[in-house]
């Protein structure tokens, strides 16, 4: 493929090309219209702070559609949210969470750390045969795939018996509540 060199494209010619217009209309930059141009299809609105400007901040703001709820009539969504994470229900959702996860991810770091520590400090021991041609380090280094599968099923079965049915009723309640100030779906 060969550079254009500065050269217009098209043949030489002084005409623009259908390619460097966007829908038949000439591109602008964004600074020279004051405007901010998104031309993502996928995006109706910007994301929060996205767009604004030191300049032009208060302009930029204004274009951001305001979030339902934020119509200035009764309580928006994010009360309701933060109303929900201060409930004794989901701090004790939290606490369950952690007094798995903490002590599960210590002892599982301390084995792994201590697996490789072996294998770098003691080679010997590593290479100590248990069976034929199995030695300490293969058997070891299986045990932290087994130690991993069983993380992953101890983590499931806890969050199936002490979690999830709380944090389900959670999430419809919230949900129910946000419908009533108008930040759910109608």
């Amino acid at each position: 493929m060969q550079q254009s060199k500065g050269l217009p494209r098209g043949g030489g010619t002084d005409q623009e090309s259908p390619a460097d217009t966007f829908d038949g209309q000439d591109q602008v930059p964004a600074e020279e219209t004051g405007q901010f141009r998104y031309d993502d299809p996928w995006y109706d609105a910007l994301a929060s702070g996205w767009g604004e400007s030191a300049e032009e901040g208060e302009h930029a703001h204004a274009l951001v559609p305001p979030a339902r709820g934020e119509s200035g009539t009764g309580p928006a969504a994010a009360d309701v949210y933060l109303e929900v994470q201060r409930s004794a229900a989901f701090q004790e959702v939290r606490r369950r969470y952690r007094r798995f996860v903490v002590p599960a991810f210590v002892a599982f770091f301390a084995w792994y750390v201590g697996y490789v520590v072996a294998a770098t400090t003691v080679p010997e021991l590593m290479a100590r045969p248990v069976a034929g041609a199995v030695n300490v380090a293969m058997v070891a280094g299986l045990g932290q795939f087994l130690s991993t599968f069983l993380l992953t099923w101890a983590y499931a079965r806890h969050a199936r018996l002490r979690r999830d049915r709380a944090a389900l009723q959670l999430r419809w309640d919230t949900q129910e509540l946000t419908r009533g100030v108008g930040g759910g779906r109608p």
